[in-house]
């Protein structure tokens, strides 16, 4: 069960308008699922998974939530930070069976990571807490979710070339 679950948020806030969204998606979602949340803050995208790490190795936590933001500049510095955050966190997931929730957006522009953030948009601080909750979940032994919440707005969904309605 996800009763008396506690999670730990780690924002890395060089946009600092966007992680506070990300940060108030997160944590009414988790708030919601009745899931307490501790948040912390790291100077970048490439120390979350760090973060993570030791917090892990220090216990307490059954969960993780990493959120941030990588917008694409001139260099390729964007590669970098995007793919080794990612890479990181995975394979923390991974070879040490974490529980958590991606919330790393990488993006051409703020624009995009604006509407992204926005918990009244695309809300991705929310569906990084929803993975976490899952993956949660899925470790505690409970059944995986058979609903339709985590796939994409649409009517139909397109399978293999078949058009599928979502309450299947």
């Amino acid at each position: 069960m996800l009763d008396s679950k506690r999670v730990l948020v780690v924002a890395a806030p060089f946009y600092r308008d966007i992680a506070d969204m990300l940060v108030q998606g997160c944590v009414d979602r988790l708030v919601e699922a009745g899931i307490e949340a501790v948040v912390t803050e790291v100077p970048g995208a490439l120390e979350l998974p760090v973060a993570i790490r030791i917090a892990a190795d220090g216990g307490g936590y059954d969960g993780y939530v990493a959120l941030g933001c990588v917008i694409r500049g001139e260099t390729s510095h964007y590669d970098t930070v995007a793919n080794e955050s990612a890479r990181g966190i995975m394979s923390l997931g991974i070879d040490r069976g974490l529980a958590i929730g991606n919330g790393i957006l990488t993006v051409e522009n703020a624009g995009q990571a604006h509407v992204r953030a926005d918990p009244t948009q695309k809300n991705k601080g929310a569906g990084a807490a929803d993975a976490c909750i899952a993956l949660m979940g899925m470790r505690d032994g409970e059944a995986p979710r058979r609903d339709s919440s985590f796939l994409p707005d649409s009517e139909h969904i397109q399978m293999a070339g078949t058009a599928m309605p979502r309450d299947v």
